[in-house]
């Protein structure tokens, strides 16, 4: 067979697709629950895991994904190919680059678990993620915000001679800029080089962990050099030896019973790798040079709900489990990034295969005979050569072949990323643009959904002054500069600014900026009476109508909230989520029976949208079940997502 010299190429693939929907028409003030914001730490002095730091409250300046349906269908999606004689790499470039297949060409074999479907289900930090290949998670703790987005893409030559494909964005919650370059030599490893720009002149939190979803393989196990792991268990973070945890060797995923991460404790002296391997010792091997220090397994376990994820999450695919590689210790925290710094590093995938006759060996033994056989071959020297090497290449200029946003092109000049091309295509951009070149905003349509939202700590003064001169009288002005005001956490000044906005013109953006603010001095009385204001002016808007239902039935409005449901369509009172809200104040307001039957109807009520980690509606049917039925019984396996 002839070799096949490394080639990059760009096409489309027939995927089926479930509709992502439009963003919401919202800023992300409240935020979505993430479940390592909720963490008690029982940790040694010397473990340095940086708990908490950097959380956010919620994703702003990003709006959630909270439109998504269920159904699927088939459409053509762009992709990104490298491939030689050994390894087919295909990437999504609208989907946040994700590392979508891994193909190992001498055998035919995916090394990836690679979902059958694109379904979406509310895992990420804006509500909307699906499983599947490699993700690359930047910023904040979570899903990234850009995991459904759609990134720079461009392509180059090293200095071999090979293709190179790249992808970059701007994320706005840090102000920093990243950049992927992907390529192949002449061997079965794809190479990815990984740099953060942060430009700013402040120490920033960051994050980062690479994704990566494995098949679930029968006899499957992981390894990985480290005989210690930080977990959690009832809500509290603690160190643990492995790979036996309570009498099970949880490197043997198929042996964990509920949902669990194990973040692994690499000694500083250990190459930094992790894999995945069937029975017969083949998989996928991930190293990286030594930045990129921890790794972590996550898997779903086995119980009803471990299940039930799983299959909401796919069609046909079969399970799955999580390896990741990451900058800091663990998820529970970012590390401060310096200054004026550029972090940059190095992975590799590809195939590895354990010798025949280590299969019956146990894990540990595995394990130091890779690890050996990586220091042999002088794996993390060569990673750190190529890394140094390639230094000059991520500085130059690509061919951009597709676009990300425009939001890079309005952040102020940071050195170290001038190769980096961005464009302004957003309308909504190119006037907030022309507003911080001439302090002129243009006025919206009261109903118009707002432009981006780019309202931040360093801008809202600009605000401040326009509305105190020549927009004056201009509600949307007004609105934004409440925005600014409610990230400064003025709610006061938010209250005041967003009244004046619903004073100039009654509009439902600054009633939910209002009933939020309300919400954040507790007064939630009042929070009730300004959403319930604006939820009769977008009753054609799902994510408004999300949003405006949660905060009546947070503030314990319920009939406010059953008022607002039942003046709706049929299409609208068919959303899962909304449904659910009003079955949730129906309880409340005692008409169980009611409730009951509503929530059992049609098979029982699917909620598109339901978060990670949580048992609401497991909660709702066993208080209804249990005041109709009189009887205390299983939860329903449609029902049951709590598997942790």
């Amino acid at each position: 067979m002839c070799a096949q010299r490394p080639e990059l190429y760009f096409s489309t693939k027939k995927m089926r697709i479930a509709s992502l929907g439009v963003s919401s028409s919202l800023p992300d003030l409240s935020g979505e629950h993430i479940l390592q914001n909720d963490l008690e730490f029982r940790l040694d002095e010397e473990d340095e895991i940086y708990e908490g730091y950097g959380r956010c409250r919620n994703a702003y300046p990003y709006r959630q994904y909270n439109a998504y349906a269920r159904e699927l269908e088939v459409s053509e999606v762009k992709i990104a190919v490298l491939e030689n004689t050994y390894v087919k790499a295909v990437f999504l470039p609208e989907y946040g680059g994700r590392l979508w297949e891994l193909w190992d060409k001498e055998r035919g074999t995916n090394i990836l678990y690679t979902n059958d479907v694109l379904r979406f289900s509310n895992l990420a930090v804006r509500n909307a993620w699906f499983s599947g290949g490699v993700e690359w998670n930047i910023g904040v703790i979570g899903h990234t915000p850009l995991t459904t987005e759609p990134l720079y893409t461009a392509k180059l030559t090293d200095d071999k001679g090979n293709p190179v494909l790249r992808m970059y964005e701007y994320e706005r919650i840090r102000g920093v800029v990243y950049q992927m370059d992907f390529w192949l030599e002449d061997e079965n490893r794809l190479y990815c080089r990984m740099r953060i720009v942060n430009g700013s002149g402040e120490v920033i939190p960051m994050y980062w962990w690479s994704n990566m979803a494995v098949p679930e393989y029968e006899d499957g196990q992981i390894l990985v050099p480290a005989d210690s792991a930080f977990t959690y268990k009832d809500g509290v973070v603690m160190k643990t030896e492995i790979p036996f945890v309570n009498g099970t060797d949880v490197t043997k995923y198929k042996n964990i019973p509920r949902s669990v991460d194990y973040f692994f404790d690499i000694p500083e002296e250990m190459p930094k790798f992790i894999a995945n391997i069937n029975g017969d010792g083949y998989g996928l091997l991930q190293v990286s040079t030594k930045r990129l220090r921890s790794r972590k397994l996550f898997s779903w376990g086995k119980c009803n709900a471990s299940n039930h994820w799983q299959e909401f999450l796919t069609d046909q695919a079969g399970r799955y489990v999580e390896i990741q590689a990451g900058l800091a210790k663990t998820q529970y925290g970012c590390l401060p990034m310096a200054p004026h710094t550029a972090w940059e590093w190095i992975e590799s995938y590809g195939p590895v295969q354990i010798p025949p006759e280590m299969t019956d060996q146990s894990g540990t033994e595995k394990t130091v005979w890779l690890a050996g056989k990586l220091k042999e071959e002088k794996v993390p020297e060569s990673l750190e050569m190529r890394r140094v090497a390639t230094k000059s290449m991520a500085k130059r200029p690509a061919e951009v072949i597709g676009h990300g946003s425009g939001f890079g092109a309005m952040r102020p000049y940071t050195k170290g990323t001038e190769h980096l091309a961005f464009e302004i295509r957003e309308p909504g951009l190119l006037r907030w643009k022309e507003f911080l070149e001439t302090g002129r905003l243009e006025r919206k349509e009261p109903l118009e959904r707002p432009d981006e939202f780019c309202v931040d700590r360093e801008n809202y003064h600009l605000l401040e002054q326009a509305v105190q001169n020549a927009e004056s009288g201009n509600w949307y002005a007004w609105y934004l500069l409440g925005i600014g005001y409610y990230i400064e956490d003025r709610w006061m000044d938010a209250c005041r600014a967003f009244e004046k906005s619903w004073e100039l013109d009654e509009n439902p953006w600054a009633a939910h900026g209002m009933a939020s603010a309300c919400l954040m001095r507790q007064d939630k009385n009042q929070a009730a009476r300004w959403i319930a204001r604006g939820i009769p002016m977008k009753k054609e808007d799902v994510s408004y109508l999300k949003e405006g239902l949660r905060l009546l039935l947070q503030c314990g409005s319920y009939d406010l909230l059953r008022k607002s449901y039942e003046e709706l369509d049929g299409g609208m009172q068919s959303v899962g989520k909304l449904k659910f809200f009003y079955i949730s104040a129906l309880h409340a307001l005692g008409e169980d029976e009611k409730a009951y039957e509503l929530l059992e109807e049609d098979g029982g009520l699917e909620v598109e949208d339901i978060r990670e980690g949580e048992d609401s509606i497991a909660q709702l049917w066993m208080e209804l079940d249990r005041s109709v039925t009189g009887e205390k019984r299983e939860i329903p396996y449609r029902y049951d997502f709590k598997a942790y």
